[in-house]
Protein backbone atom coordinates (compact mmCIF):
# COMPACT_ATOMS: atom_id res chain seq x y z
CA UNK A 1 0.00 0.00 0.00
CA UNK A 2 2.89 2.18 0.62
CA UNK A 3 4.48 1.83 -2.64
CA UNK A 4 1.16 2.09 -4.49
CA UNK A 5 1.15 6.00 -2.42
CA UNK A 6 4.10 6.91 -3.45
CA UNK A 7 3.56 6.06 -7.48
CA UNK A 8 0.78 8.33 -6.91
CA UNK A 9 2.71 10.80 -4.92
CA UNK A 10 5.63 10.62 -8.26
CA UNK A 11 2.62 10.78 -10.40
CA UNK A 12 0.83 14.02 -8.74
CA UNK A 13 4.28 15.53 -8.56
CA UNK A 14 4.91 14.69 -12.78
CA UNK A 15 1.65 15.99 -13.53
CA UNK A 16 2.38 19.05 -12.10
CA UNK A 17 5.25 20.14 -13.23
CA UNK A 18 5.74 22.71 -15.94
CA UNK A 19 2.98 24.94 -14.74
CA UNK A 20 4.05 28.25 -13.90
CA UNK A 21 2.53 30.46 -10.82
CA UNK A 22 2.62 34.25 -11.15
CA UNK A 23 0.76 37.11 -9.57
CA UNK A 24 -0.65 40.17 -11.73
CA UNK A 25 -2.26 43.36 -10.74
CA UNK A 26 -5.82 43.35 -11.67
CA UNK A 27 -8.68 45.88 -10.45
CA UNK A 28 -7.00 47.08 -8.03
CA UNK A 29 -6.11 43.34 -6.12
CA UNK A 30 -3.24 40.61 -7.22
CA UNK A 31 -4.62 37.68 -8.45
CA UNK A 32 -2.95 34.01 -8.50
CA UNK A 33 -2.63 32.13 -11.47
CA UNK A 34 -1.67 28.85 -13.09
CA UNK A 35 -0.50 28.88 -16.26
CA UNK A 36 1.19 26.22 -19.35
CA UNK A 37 1.46 26.11 -22.89
CA UNK A 38 1.94 28.65 -25.95
CA UNK A 39 -1.27 29.23 -27.97
CA UNK A 40 -4.47 30.77 -28.51
CA UNK A 41 -5.46 31.05 -24.22
CA UNK A 42 -8.20 29.01 -22.79
CA UNK A 43 -9.45 30.98 -19.35
CA UNK A 44 -10.33 28.11 -16.38
CA UNK A 45 -12.56 29.68 -14.66
CA UNK A 46 -13.41 27.47 -10.94
CA UNK A 47 -16.26 27.47 -8.35
CA UNK A 48 -17.09 26.90 -5.15
CA UNK A 49 -15.24 25.63 -2.83
CA UNK A 50 -12.67 25.05 -5.08
CA UNK A 51 -9.30 27.04 -6.50
CA UNK A 52 -7.22 27.15 -9.43
CA UNK A 53 -6.08 23.78 -8.95
CA UNK A 54 -9.46 21.83 -10.02
CA UNK A 55 -8.15 22.33 -13.60
CA UNK A 56 -5.10 20.43 -13.09
CA UNK A 57 -5.83 18.12 -15.86
CA UNK A 58 -7.17 20.40 -18.26
CA UNK A 59 -4.13 22.59 -17.67
CA UNK A 60 -2.08 19.45 -18.69
CA UNK A 61 -4.00 18.63 -21.41
CA UNK A 62 -4.70 21.60 -23.47
CA UNK A 63 -1.51 22.72 -22.91
CA UNK A 64 -0.27 19.49 -24.62
CA UNK A 65 -2.96 20.02 -27.84
CA UNK A 66 -1.31 23.55 -28.26
CA UNK A 67 -3.28 26.27 -26.08
CA UNK A 68 -1.93 28.31 -23.48
CA UNK A 69 -4.18 27.12 -20.21
CA UNK A 70 -4.51 30.17 -17.66
CA UNK A 71 -6.26 28.99 -14.54
CA UNK A 72 -6.81 31.90 -11.95
CA UNK A 73 -7.71 31.73 -8.18
CA UNK A 74 -10.78 33.78 -7.99
CA UNK A 75 -10.81 36.86 -6.27
CA UNK A 76 -11.21 36.00 -2.32
CA UNK A 77 -9.91 32.23 -3.03
CA UNK A 78 -6.47 30.80 -2.71
CA UNK A 79 -3.62 33.12 -3.26
CA UNK A 80 -5.62 35.61 -4.54
CA UNK A 81 -5.89 38.57 -2.47
CA UNK A 82 -9.63 38.72 -0.73
CA UNK A 83 -11.28 41.85 0.25
CA UNK A 84 -13.68 41.94 3.40
CA UNK A 85 -16.24 43.45 2.52
CA UNK A 86 -19.28 42.23 0.48
CA UNK A 87 -19.48 44.99 -2.20
CA UNK A 88 -16.35 43.89 -3.33
CA UNK A 89 -17.43 40.85 -4.89
CA UNK A 90 -20.31 42.36 -7.25
CA UNK A 91 -20.54 40.91 -10.64
CA UNK A 92 -18.29 44.19 -12.14
CA UNK A 93 -15.41 43.22 -9.65
CA UNK A 94 -15.61 39.88 -10.72
CA UNK A 95 -15.79 40.39 -14.50
CA UNK A 96 -13.36 43.78 -13.90
CA UNK A 97 -10.88 40.92 -12.55
CA UNK A 98 -11.30 38.99 -15.51
CA UNK A 99 -11.04 42.10 -18.20
CA UNK A 100 -7.85 43.24 -16.82
CA UNK A 101 -6.35 39.83 -16.70
CA UNK A 102 -7.45 39.31 -20.41
CA UNK A 103 -5.67 42.35 -21.20
CA UNK A 104 -2.24 41.65 -18.94
CA UNK A 105 -2.01 38.20 -21.28
CA UNK A 106 -1.83 40.41 -23.99
CA UNK A 107 -4.82 38.64 -26.11
CA UNK A 108 -7.99 39.94 -27.68
CA UNK A 109 -9.79 37.29 -26.94
CA UNK A 110 -9.97 34.18 -25.08
CA UNK A 111 -11.87 30.34 -25.19
CA UNK A 112 -13.88 30.30 -21.66
CA UNK A 113 -14.12 27.42 -19.43
CA UNK A 114 -16.58 27.97 -15.92
CA UNK A 115 -17.40 25.57 -13.49
CA UNK A 116 -20.30 26.28 -10.88
CA UNK A 117 -19.69 29.95 -9.38
CA UNK A 118 -17.02 30.40 -12.86
CA UNK A 119 -19.79 29.50 -14.72
CA UNK A 120 -21.87 31.99 -13.26
CA UNK A 121 -19.16 34.93 -13.56
CA UNK A 122 -18.44 33.79 -17.10
CA UNK A 123 -21.94 34.32 -17.88
CA UNK A 124 -21.27 37.55 -16.49
CA UNK A 125 -18.62 38.13 -18.69
CA UNK A 126 -20.18 37.15 -21.89
CA UNK A 127 -23.20 39.55 -20.92
CA UNK A 128 -20.90 42.55 -20.25
CA UNK A 129 -18.05 41.79 -22.64
CA UNK A 130 -18.56 39.71 -25.52
CA UNK A 131 -16.13 40.76 -27.48
CA UNK A 132 -13.39 38.81 -25.33
CA UNK A 133 -15.22 35.68 -25.27
CA UNK A 134 -14.43 33.44 -28.70
CA UNK A 135 -16.29 30.54 -27.68
CA UNK A 136 -17.96 29.36 -23.57
CA UNK A 137 -18.09 25.87 -22.27
CA UNK A 138 -20.24 26.11 -19.53
CA UNK A 139 -20.19 23.20 -16.95
CA UNK A 140 -23.44 22.88 -14.07
CA UNK A 141 -24.39 26.24 -13.60
CA UNK A 142 -26.78 27.24 -17.10
CA UNK A 143 -27.54 31.01 -17.31
CA UNK A 144 -30.07 32.71 -14.82
CA UNK A 145 -32.25 35.36 -16.38
CA UNK A 146 -32.62 38.07 -14.17
CA UNK A 147 -36.42 38.16 -13.04
CA UNK A 148 -37.50 41.87 -12.25
CA UNK A 149 -39.88 40.84 -9.96
CA UNK A 150 -38.27 39.23 -7.01
CA UNK A 151 -34.58 39.36 -5.90
CA UNK A 152 -32.93 36.31 -5.65
CA UNK A 153 -32.34 35.17 -2.24
CA UNK A 154 -36.31 35.81 -1.67
CA UNK A 155 -36.79 33.90 -4.84
CA UNK A 156 -34.43 31.02 -3.37
CA UNK A 157 -36.16 30.81 0.10
CA UNK A 158 -39.67 30.83 -1.81
CA UNK A 159 -38.62 28.00 -4.00
CA UNK A 160 -36.45 25.85 -1.72
CA UNK A 161 -37.24 27.02 1.72
CA UNK A 162 -34.81 28.87 4.92
CA UNK A 163 -32.15 25.86 4.88
CA UNK A 164 -31.38 26.44 1.26
CA UNK A 165 -27.49 26.32 1.17
CA UNK A 166 -27.48 29.67 -0.97
CA UNK A 167 -29.78 31.16 1.70
CA UNK A 168 -28.21 29.92 5.04
CA UNK A 169 -24.83 31.36 3.22
CA UNK A 170 -25.94 34.79 3.99
CA UNK A 171 -25.35 35.93 7.21
CA UNK A 172 -21.86 37.22 7.83
CA UNK A 173 -19.96 35.19 10.31
CA UNK A 174 -22.87 32.22 10.45
CA UNK A 175 -21.08 29.85 8.12
CA UNK A 176 -17.32 30.86 8.55
CA UNK A 177 -18.49 29.80 12.56
CA UNK A 178 -20.24 26.37 11.35
CA UNK A 179 -17.56 25.35 9.32
CA UNK A 180 -14.56 26.40 12.25
CA UNK A 181 -16.69 24.06 14.40
CA UNK A 182 -16.71 21.68 11.64
CA UNK A 183 -13.25 21.55 10.43
CA UNK A 184 -12.26 22.44 7.24
CA UNK A 185 -10.96 19.63 6.30
CA UNK A 186 -14.34 17.48 7.08
CA UNK A 187 -16.28 20.20 5.55
CA UNK A 188 -14.03 20.55 2.45
CA UNK A 189 -13.99 16.26 2.33
CA UNK A 190 -18.36 16.41 2.95
CA UNK A 191 -18.92 18.94 -0.45
CA UNK A 192 -16.33 17.42 -2.99
CA UNK A 193 -17.89 13.45 -1.82
CA UNK A 194 -21.60 14.19 -1.80
CA UNK A 195 -23.61 13.05 -4.70
CA UNK A 196 -27.32 13.67 -3.14
CA UNK A 197 -29.36 15.16 -5.50
CA UNK A 198 -30.29 18.70 -5.00
CA UNK A 199 -31.47 21.41 -4.09
CA UNK A 200 -28.60 21.48 -1.44
CA UNK A 201 -29.64 21.74 2.11
CA UNK A 202 -27.71 22.68 5.19
CA UNK A 203 -30.21 22.70 8.28
CA UNK A 204 -29.47 24.74 11.41
CA UNK A 205 -27.55 22.39 14.18
CA UNK A 206 -25.57 20.20 12.52
CA UNK A 207 -25.61 21.97 9.20
CA UNK A 208 -23.37 19.70 7.08
CA UNK A 209 -24.50 16.74 8.78
CA UNK A 210 -20.84 15.70 9.68
CA UNK A 211 -20.88 13.13 12.92
CA UNK A 212 -17.74 12.67 14.65
CA UNK A 213 -17.51 8.63 13.93
CA UNK A 214 -18.23 9.40 10.35
CA UNK A 215 -15.53 8.63 7.37
CA UNK A 216 -15.94 9.75 4.20
CA UNK A 217 -14.31 7.61 1.78
CA UNK A 218 -13.05 9.83 -1.50
CA UNK A 219 -13.85 9.03 -4.67
CA UNK A 220 -11.62 7.58 -7.34
CA UNK A 221 -10.72 11.20 -8.73
CA UNK A 222 -9.70 13.09 -5.52
CA UNK A 223 -6.69 11.53 -3.82
CA UNK A 224 -5.52 12.88 0.18
CA UNK A 225 -2.91 14.98 -1.78
CA UNK A 226 -5.50 16.59 -3.84
CA UNK A 227 -7.80 17.48 -0.88
CA UNK A 228 -4.89 18.37 1.46
CA UNK A 229 -3.77 20.68 -1.21
CA UNK A 230 -7.94 22.63 -0.91
CA UNK A 231 -7.48 22.11 3.02
CA UNK A 232 -4.18 23.98 3.19
CA UNK A 233 -4.78 27.00 0.79
CA UNK A 234 -8.51 27.22 2.81
CA UNK A 235 -6.96 26.91 5.96
CA UNK A 236 -4.70 30.21 5.21
CA UNK A 237 -7.56 32.07 3.02
CA UNK A 238 -10.49 31.32 4.81
CA UNK A 239 -14.03 31.01 3.59
CA UNK A 240 -15.34 34.50 3.88
CA UNK A 241 -14.35 35.40 0.52
CA UNK A 242 -15.90 32.48 -1.45
CA UNK A 243 -19.23 32.74 0.69
CA UNK A 244 -19.07 36.94 -0.09
CA UNK A 245 -20.23 35.63 -3.94
CA UNK A 246 -23.47 34.27 -2.48
CA UNK A 247 -23.73 37.17 -0.45
CA UNK A 248 -23.66 39.46 -3.42
CA UNK A 249 -26.45 37.86 -5.20
CA UNK A 250 -29.13 40.83 -4.50
CA UNK A 251 -26.47 43.41 -5.16
CA UNK A 252 -25.64 42.23 -8.25
CA UNK A 253 -29.74 42.15 -9.11
CA UNK A 254 -29.75 45.57 -8.46
CA UNK A 255 -26.73 46.42 -10.59
CA UNK A 256 -27.85 44.58 -13.83
CA UNK A 257 -31.34 46.23 -14.01
CA UNK A 258 -30.07 47.60 -17.71
CA UNK A 259 -29.64 43.80 -18.70
CA UNK A 260 -32.59 42.48 -18.25
CA UNK A 261 -34.04 40.86 -20.98
CA UNK A 262 -30.74 40.86 -22.31
CA UNK A 263 -29.68 37.48 -24.32
CA UNK A 264 -25.81 36.21 -24.16
CA UNK A 265 -24.58 36.40 -27.99
CA UNK A 266 -20.98 34.21 -27.75
CA UNK A 267 -21.13 30.60 -28.98
CA UNK A 268 -22.22 28.62 -26.05
CA UNK A 269 -21.65 24.38 -24.94
CA UNK A 270 -23.29 23.35 -21.80
CA UNK A 271 -22.37 20.08 -20.03
CA UNK A 272 -23.62 18.64 -16.91
CA UNK A 273 -23.58 15.27 -14.82
CA UNK A 274 -27.08 13.88 -14.60
CA UNK A 275 -26.18 13.02 -10.71
CA UNK A 276 -25.44 17.17 -10.41
CA UNK A 277 -26.76 18.92 -7.25
CA UNK A 278 -28.06 21.64 -9.40
CA UNK A 279 -29.02 19.94 -12.84
CA UNK A 280 -31.43 17.57 -10.28
CA UNK A 281 -32.73 20.91 -8.60
CA UNK A 282 -36.57 20.72 -9.30
CA UNK A 283 -37.21 23.32 -12.07
CA UNK A 284 -33.83 23.59 -14.06
CA UNK A 285 -33.99 20.41 -16.14
CA UNK A 286 -37.43 22.22 -17.74
CA UNK A 287 -35.44 25.33 -18.24
CA UNK A 288 -32.13 23.38 -19.52
CA UNK A 289 -34.37 21.45 -21.91
CA UNK A 290 -37.37 23.72 -22.76
CA UNK A 291 -37.07 26.90 -25.17
CA UNK A 292 -36.30 29.15 -22.19
CA UNK A 293 -32.47 28.23 -22.27
CA UNK A 294 -32.07 28.79 -25.80
CA UNK A 295 -34.05 31.57 -25.79
CA UNK A 296 -31.77 33.08 -23.24
CA UNK A 297 -28.51 32.05 -25.36
CA UNK A 298 -29.31 32.08 -29.04
CA UNK A 299 -25.60 30.78 -30.02
CA UNK A 300 -26.30 27.48 -27.52
CA UNK A 301 -24.79 24.73 -29.99
CA UNK A 302 -25.65 22.04 -27.49
CA UNK A 303 -26.37 20.35 -24.35
CA UNK A 304 -24.80 17.36 -22.86
CA UNK A 305 -25.81 15.48 -20.20
CA UNK A 306 -22.92 12.91 -18.87
CA UNK A 307 -24.85 9.75 -17.23
CA UNK A 308 -23.06 9.00 -13.59
CA UNK A 309 -21.45 12.07 -13.33
CA UNK A 310 -21.91 14.22 -10.62
CA UNK A 311 -21.19 18.10 -9.62
CA UNK A 312 -16.83 18.06 -10.52
CA UNK A 313 -17.12 16.71 -13.29
CA UNK A 314 -14.00 18.48 -15.03
CA UNK A 315 -12.09 16.32 -12.19
CA UNK A 316 -14.47 13.19 -11.98
CA UNK A 317 -14.44 12.88 -15.99
CA UNK A 318 -11.14 14.62 -16.81
CA UNK A 319 -10.51 13.15 -19.96
CA UNK A 320 -14.07 12.95 -21.66
CA UNK A 321 -14.37 16.91 -20.71
CA UNK A 322 -11.77 17.41 -22.00
CA UNK A 323 -12.81 15.74 -25.46
CA UNK A 324 -15.74 17.93 -25.30
CA UNK A 325 -14.32 21.21 -24.72
CA UNK A 326 -11.90 20.64 -27.35
CA UNK A 327 -14.43 19.42 -29.85
CA UNK A 328 -16.34 22.61 -29.28
CA UNK A 329 -13.53 25.41 -29.34
CA UNK A 330 -11.63 24.01 -32.29
CA UNK A 331 -14.56 25.46 -34.12
CA UNK A 332 -13.71 28.68 -33.55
Amino acid sequence: MGSENGINNHKEEREMEGIKHRVVSVNGIKMHIAEKGEGPVVLFLHGFPELWYTWRHQVQAFAKLGYRAVAPDLRGYGDTDAPASVASYTCHHLVGDLVALVGSLGVDQVYVVGHDWGAMVAWYLCLFRPNLVKAFVCLTAPFRPRNPKMKPVETLRAFYGDDYYMCRFQEPGEMEQVIAECGTEKVLKKILTDRNPGPPRIPKGNGFGICPNTRLTLPFWLTEEDLNYYVQKYNKKGFTGPLNYYRALDLNWELTAGWTGAKVGVPVKFIVGDQDMIYTTPGMKEYIHGVGFKQDVPLLEGVVIVEGAGHFINQERAEDINAYILDFIKKF
